[in-house]
């Protein structure tokens, strides 16, 4: 059994609310994108609400953002069904349904196994990332980083302002 688990988070501005005729198509698809998350090689967990996803999940002081996180046991088990599953498909229609965003987006960090990460780890880590790049306590899919050989994490400021 692996001593690190993979977390990750990627946030996303809808162009409309989720309501809107416009977002429809992708609202539709989450459900099926979840179970393909969930059923994938290597999957641990996502975060949700009673509705089964976490579109109703606040959080980095935007009301107006949606937030995606999960755990995986490896960056290769996350690459493989980020990249090379039916993911594809809807990631290739993010423009249609998403603001790009000119900071980062998505952090990747290793957690001891049997911890969950929470919404105010994610902001810590997402804020690190805007503001020092890539390290082995936040860092990306083109500069990712071996799991630790220890649990020790590196002091960072935590009282990034969030609302859980």
């Amino acid at each position: 059994m692996p001593d690190h688990h993979l977390a990750q988070v990627n946030i996303a501005l809808p162009v409309e609310p989720l309501t809107s005729p416009r977002l429809a198509n992708f609202v539709n698809a989450l459900e099926e994108i979840n179970a393909l998350a969930d059923a994938a090689p290597g999957f641990l967990w996502r975060m949700q609400t009673e509705d089964g996803d976490a579109t109703a999940v606040r959080a980095f002081d935007d009301d107006r953002l949606i937030v995606n996180m999960s755990l995986w046991t490896s960056l290769d088990a996350l690459a493989d069904y980020v990249y090379r599953s039916g993911h594809v498909e809807i990631m290739r229609r993010r423009r249609e349904w998403f603001s790009p965003m000119r900071e980062a987006y998505q952090a990747l960090w290793w957690l001891p196994a049997g911890e969950l990460p929470t919404v105010h780890d994610a902001e810590l880590r997402v804020a690190h990332l805007r503001e020092h790049g890539p390290s082995e306590y936040a860092f990306t899919f083109r500069a990712p980083f071996p799991a630790p050989a220890s649990a020790v994490q590196p002091a960072v400021d935590d009282t990034w302002s969030c609302r859980a």
